[in-house]
């Protein structure tokens, strides 16, 4: 019987399947965005809210848990300095799953695990990059005039 039995197996054996996921969600939380198919997007959403929630506890032991899933000690450190405080105030739904269609060569169906807010942090990073350059070259066109 399975009662209650709820994991995606991803037609993996138990080692495969766990270091899949780890490398998975590390890529999430250091990137922000990881293109994938869709089982495995499902497969990790509820991790990566979970280790999200982790880094809104910001404790030792909290840290320790996530440093004994996530692969790299950067992912960990960015887990709990940005995304911890970034996702302060909401109650759960960290990651949005986007389809994406069909990949070419075998026709799995493709999709976008993202952290939610995500794209406003890359827009206004983005922003701030054009905004130093113009006045960088401001200040390059009034040094000459001086």
């Amino acid at each position: 019987m399975r009662h209650r039995v709820g994991t995606f197996k991803l037609k993996r054996d138990v080692g495969a399947r766990n270091s899949l996921l780890k490398n998975l969600v590390t890529s999430v939380i250091e990137h922000e965005r990881v293109v994938t198919t869709v089982p495995k997007a499902k497969a990790i959403k509820g991790l990566v809210d979970n280790m999200i929630t982790l880094g809104k506890r910001d404790t030792l032991h909290a840290r320790r848990q996530a440093a004994a899933f996530l692969n790299s000690p950067g992912s960990v450190k960015k887990l709990f300095d940005t995304l911890g405080a970034r996702f302060g105030q909401r109650n759960g739904g960290y990651t949005r799953i986007v389809r994406l269609g069909v990949r070419k060569g075998d026709g799995a169906e493709q999709a976008i695990i993202e952290l939610v807010g995500s794209e406003l942090v890359k827009r206004s990073e983005e922003r701030a990059k054009r905004r130093e350059e113009r006045l960088k070259a401001q200040r390059e066109g009034e040094a000459p005039e001086a």
